[in-house]
């Protein structure tokens, strides 16, 4: 695990997603710091924690929490679900919760329309261990479909994607399983702190409707929508900050 901290003020815990690491989110990052103490995570076996070899959801939720202050905790994608995980398992850290673009069931089932395929996540833990940088690539384009901005995005991702050096190819199959077999939507009713939950209308991996319902179903909790892709930080990095500061300063102390 690596964690590195940015700004002053109310504490900030910011978990990237599938594949990444924390620099992902410079554009947040930037227009985070004049208002929080961001705690910027690297999972294991991603970015400057590559070389652990394994990723747990759980376990990862476990030791971000014994590393830092209580705090508002923000997750992307595969990062929400550590940081859903903290919110259920540590309420005590968690002043509130932002899920960006993430889904408490990311795989569609006969009473859940709002997920991807079931094979999608197979398809790629398979292809990561015969042509890894493809699999990756061909991840980073589905993350940028639908997007208004979707070649210049994936060419960001693709510049940013290795910068940190390449992610664990064990703890990228981990991520994996993880997301095809989260589920928490049993749970949401739970949550003990406030909620955001933030999207992209035209996210292809986490439908809009899927944090619609999250919303709907978590206690205390919102649902704010950008004209984007999976990705909204890269393009709308002011206005989530913004509605992240708004967001804090309602919560309680």
């Amino acid at each position: 695990m690596h964690i590195e901290i940015h700004g002053q003020g109310p504490d900030l815990v910011l978990v990237h997603g599938w594949a990444m690491h924390g620099g992902i989110f410079a554009p947040l990052l930037a227009a985070l710091v004049p208002h929080f103490r961001v705690h910027l995570v690297d999972l294991p076996g991603h970015g400057f924690a590559r070389d652990e070899a394994h990723f747990d959801v759980a376990d990862s939720a476990r030791r971000i929490a014994a590393a830092t202050p209580r705090a508002l905790w923000v997750g992307w994608s595969l990062g929400g679900l550590v940081a859903l995980r903290a919110a259920l398992d540590a309420p005590a850290q968690v002043r509130g919760l932002a899920m960006l673009a993430s889904s408490p069931r990311f795989v569609a089932a006969p009473d859940w329309p709002n997920g991807v395929a079931a094979t999608v996540f197979g398809e790629f833990a398979s292809e990561l261990r015969a042509r890894y940088r493809h699999a990756i690539e061909r991840f980073l384009a589905l993350e940028t479909l639908g997007s208004p901005h979707a070649q210049a995005q994936l060419r960001e991702l693709k510049q940013l994607v290795f910068a940190r050096g390449e992610p664990s190819v064990e703890a990228l199959c981990d991520g994996l399983a993880a997301l095809d077999a989260s589920d928490l939507r049993d749970a949401l009713a739970g949550l003990a702190m406030p909620s955001l939950w933030i999207g992209g209308r035209r996210d292809r991996l986490v439908p809009p409707a899927a944090l619609q319902w999250a919303a709907a179903h978590a206690p205390h909790a919102r649902h704010l929508e950008f004209n984007s892709g999976h990705a909204p930080f890269l393009e709308f990095a002011a206005a989530i900050a913004d509605a992240l500061v708004v967001f804090s300063a309602e919560l309680p102390a």
